[in-house]
């Protein structure tokens, strides 16, 4: 490697990696507020509230390195021109993909850790989460338990407070049991409170009706009560034998699933496993659109602004694309080419652009007959 290429290699990765950082914490920093609450008003401790906020991080990094390297890039090569060091390795004879490669190294690299981390770190960690959630569910459950929304306990428990106080007190509390699909259950209380007993945890109910629906029949049967208890789940399940979901299996798994996965997910497992093998190659998508827009040309004088507004326009409209293709294909399985197709597309274009040996856009050259007159 070269001298030239270390040097624009060092600032393109201590941008990229600030920048990664920076997004990363200030998205981890926003989505982890949510969290505080538990430990605040919930009772659970600062560790699990860390180990949340840990095993939600990679989630974080898959999307924001992408665009680090983008802007990393972008800025480097922009000051290389604006400070004429790109023109003296020009002069020194340096072709077009020699100066691309410094940012195709880092490219090259960005994408294999993206690999590494969707098809390992990410499940990984979504399997980490999902069982530290369902653990906290299973033993606090009433931590969950928030105000003024719906809180899903359950499959099939769902419970709505109005107010609650720090002691436990509610009021204004709706619950929709549905544990016995064939007789549903509605409850509504003027008021109630957290009890945590020796066999797990109750909410008391005071003032309220209970209706309950017999789907056979049709019949609806609605009973006023002063007093009424509830059973909260408990964890008498364990996270072993939880069921796991697209995002929380490895790579192999994804690959060669059991009958019961597919009965279970059917083309979700396969999805997963093409968007895992598609999100790699957004590093170097994002790499080559600020080369294919800077490095070919010829040098303004007066500023490259045209061509990085270019490069973010590019940017913005493949990220649209992205997220669009994988919207559509979680609709229908059937348009899965398009995943790649959005992906490879800019790349095998942005390459071409950067190997023509005349270092020029195409639609920019003169015809020749126009040239010899």
């Amino acid at each position: 490697m070269s001298g030239l290429t270390r040097y624009v290699l060092r600032q393109t990765v201590t941008l990229t990696v600030a920048f990664t950082l920076i997004f990363s914490a200030a998205v981890w920093l926003v989505q982890s507020v949510r969290f505080i609450d538990l430990i605040v008003n919930r009772g659970l401790s600062i560790t699990v509230f860390l180990e949340i906020a840990m095993l939600i991080f990679p989630r974080f990094v898959e999307v924001v390195l992408p665009i680090a390297m983008f802007l990393a890039i972008l800025f480097s090569y922009n000051r290389l021109i604006s400070e004429s060091e790109l023109v003296v390795m020009r002069a020194a004879g340096l072709s077009q993909a020699r100066l691309a490669r410094p940012a195709l190294i880092m490219g090259g690299v960005g994408t294999a850790l993206l690999l590494l981390l969707t098809t390992y770190l990410l499940p990984a960690a979504n399997r980490e989460f999902k069982d530290l959630q369902f653990e906290i569910r299973s033993h606090f459950t009433s931590a969950l338990i928030q105000e003024g929304v719906f809180n899903t306990l359950t499959d099939h428990l769902t419970v709505y407070v109005r107010t609650r106080d720090r002691l436990g007190e509610l009021g204004g509390i709706v619950v929709h049991d549905t544990r016995d699909p064939s007789r549903p259950i509605t409850l509504f209380a003027e008021r109630g409170a957290l009890i945590d007993a020796a066999d797990g945890e109750r909410v008391l109910m005071l003032n309220g009706s209970r209706q309950q629906y017999d789907m056979q029949d049709g019949r609806l049967s609605v009973l006023s009560f002063e007093r009424y208890t509830l059973e909260l789940p408990t964890g008498n399940d364990t996270p072993g034998v939880r069921y796991r979901e697209p995002d929380e299996r490895y790579f192999h798994e994804l690959l060669n699933p059991d009958q019961q996965s597919l009965r279970s997910f059917g083309p979700g497992l396969a999805l997963e496993l093409h968007v895992r093998l598609v999100t790699p190659l957004t590093a170097l998508v994002f790499t080559l659109i600020p080369l294919a827009c800077l490095l070919p040309g010829e040098f303004n004088r007066r500023g490259q602004g045209r061509r990085i507004l270019a490069a973010i326009i590019l940017a913005v409209l493949f990220e649209i694309l992205d997220l669009g293709s994988k919207n559509l294909a979680n609709r229908a399985i059937s348009t899965v080419p398009l995943l790649y197709l959005v992906a490879l597309v800019p790349i095998a274009v942005g390459g071409w652009l950067l190997l023509r040996r005349d270092g020029r856009w195409p639609w920019t050259q003169r015809p020749v007959a126009a040239a010899a007159s």
